[in-house]
């Protein structure tokens, strides 16, 4: 117990020399462990959910680390508030723990100096105007969030302020300033959007294009991207293509052959399947998602492939199309009963399951195997690295 205490101990003192809002932030759990040490954990927790729900554990392939400790992330949002009551006004993430505290963010390991360079210039432009911040149980402030997007293939930026409408925000202002700050990567829109919606959420109730566009460019996969200031995308775009590719190779053929892309997002594995599939159709329930997805394909020249916005289990129940593989990639809870069942009702031979989340893909696997669907392999992801998050792929076959 001593020896394990000294160990914690260290690994916080590692931590918050690396970053100064170690402990108090909820993002880098781990930031203070070696990279080795994070991933024995990480492969701990899969071998543990594989294990309860009775897979054999002959068919895990390992784990692989993250292709980057650090500057991974490609998007943050961050949040005006102060991180104890009637404290100054900080620009950075939420407390561990809290939804009303907010703790500086501009150490983060996890992003580009970019990053910090505009979070630190756009806190210091708005304490100069003497803008009040959003207070969430008030709901009396101007100041609410800031959201920097970024293209890692294509280095460009895109600098989203997020106000209510309680007073004026010197747009023209903020507007120069951004595009005075020296940044490695370009900075190609610069976005106001006013939000008077109580929730945390951000929501567009009113977006003014500052400078540039509303989007920026990002390859993976050898696709190209348009991600607005509001859709989805992978958040680390190294780590995301080096999971889809694997994948996808799972896939003993795609020649001649109709794949579904279930719970696609913005359909980065549709696409790539259609590659050289006959047909590729993707479901998605986000609908922006659905649309960044229709216009990639056509900005990649994919008349093959197709998606359909909407719940999944409800999706197959009204098509009429056959799949001959299929590719699943749920959020955080899982495939539900009545999804899995007609995703096994197929009884197509291979199914490739992406998760984000080894406890509900395991739950998945062990229902899977009741309905002739054995587990052939599983391998475990360390794509955010310093992060508790861990993701696996894994391979079924029809008995």
């Amino acid at each position: 117990m001593a020896a394990k205490q000294q160990i914690d101990t260290e690994n916080t003192e590692k931590g918050m020399a690396l970053c100064p809002s170690f402990g108090r932030c909820g993002g880098c759990s781990y930031l203070g462990m070696s990279e080795e040490e994070q991933l024995r954990i990480k492969e701990k927790e899969v071998l543990e959910y594989l294990d309860r729900s009775g897979i054999d554990l002959s068919v895990y392939r390992g784990i692989e680390k993250a292709p980057s400790y650090s500057a991974y992330r490609n998007k943050m949002e961050y949040t005006f508030g102060n991180e104890v009551k009637d404290g100054p006004t900080i620009l950075g993430l939420h407390a561990r723990k809290s939804f009303i505290s907010i703790v500086p963010a501009d150490g983060c390991t996890l992003v580009t100096e970019d990053f910090k360079t505009i979070l630190k210039s756009t806190l210091e432009f708005c304490l100069d105007k003497g803008y009040t911040h959003y207070n969430k149980k008030t709901h009396e402030g101007l100041l609410r969030s800031l959201v920097l997007r970024r293209g890692v293939r294509t280095g460009e930026l895109l600098v989203n302020i997020v106000t209510s409408s309680q007073g004026l925000f010197d747009e023209e202002g903020y507007r120069n300033m951004i595009l005075e700050l020296r940044t490695v990567d370009a900075v190609v829109g610069i976005l106001h959007t006013i939000n008077d919606n109580r929730s945390d959420a951000i929501i567009a109730e009113d977006v003014r294009l500052l400078s540039g566009r509303s989007y920026y460019n990002e390859e993976i996969l050898g696709l190209k991207f348009k991600v607005g200031a509001f859709s989805f995308f992978q958040t680390n775009v190294e780590a995301a293509e080096r999971l889809y590719g694997y994948a996808i190779s799972l896939i003993p053929s795609l020649e001649n052959r109709t794949v579904f892309d279930l719970y696609c997002g913005t359909g980065t594995m549709t696409q790539a399947m259609a590659l050289k599939a006959s047909r590729a159709v993707g479901v998605e329930i986000v609908e922006e998602a659905v649309e960044t997805a229709r216009e990639a394909a056509k900005i990649n020249g994919l008349d093959n492939c197709e998606f359909i916005a909407g719940d999944v289990g409800k999706v197959l129940s009204d098509l009429t199309l056959l799949p001959d593989v299929i590719m699943v990639d749920p959020p955080r809870p899982g495939i539900s009963p009545k999804a899995l069942s007609a995703i096994l009702g197929y009884g197509v031979e291979n199914i490739v399951y992406v998760s984000c989340n080894p406890k509900t893909m395991a739950e998945n696997l062990r229902a899977a195997a009741l309905m002739g669907y054995k587990t052939v392999s599983v391998k475990a992801f360390d794509n955010f690295g310093h992060t508790k998050h861990v993701e696996a792929v894994s391979l079924l076959e029809k008995t």
